[in-house]
């Protein structure tokens, strides 16, 4: 199995390859871009929250993280909805983007529970 740091990673070149087969349509560049911004920092809040001081860092940085990977959802059903790409180029993306979704909160809920069990 495969680990977050190296998952998020993956997460980010895919969104990266992603981007570069995008029509080169104003509206395409416009959203792939915002897809791009969003899903390449899913990782980099990843990796600050191992280097977190606390678990309030923690946490943080990691629901940090979750915002990006819904943001990322909706740039992606966007260029489904509007007919930009079809749903098998995204099917994986949007698949690992709810799994890693599913993950960071199960971490945050952890993080949260420990801190509240350390009062």
């Amino acid at each position: 199995m495969k680990d977050l740091k190296t998952r998020t990673k993956e997460f980010a070149l895919s969104v990266i390859r992603l981007y570069t087969e995008l029509p080169k349509t104003t509206e395409a560049q416009i959203i792939g871009k915002q897809l791009l911004r969003s899903g390449t920092s899913v990782g980099a809040h990843y990796r600050e929250g191992m280097r977190a001081r606390s678990d309030s860092e923690f946490i943080s940085k990691i629901e940090g993280g979750l915002q990006e990977l819904e943001e990322s959802s909706y740039w992606m059903e966007l260029l489904l909805d509007a007919g930009i790409i079809s749903e098998c180029q995204l099917i994986n993306l949007i698949n690992e983007a709810n799994e890693l979704t599913a993950i960071l909160t199960t971490c945050s809920k952890n993080a949260k529970n420990r801190k509240g069990n350390s009062k």
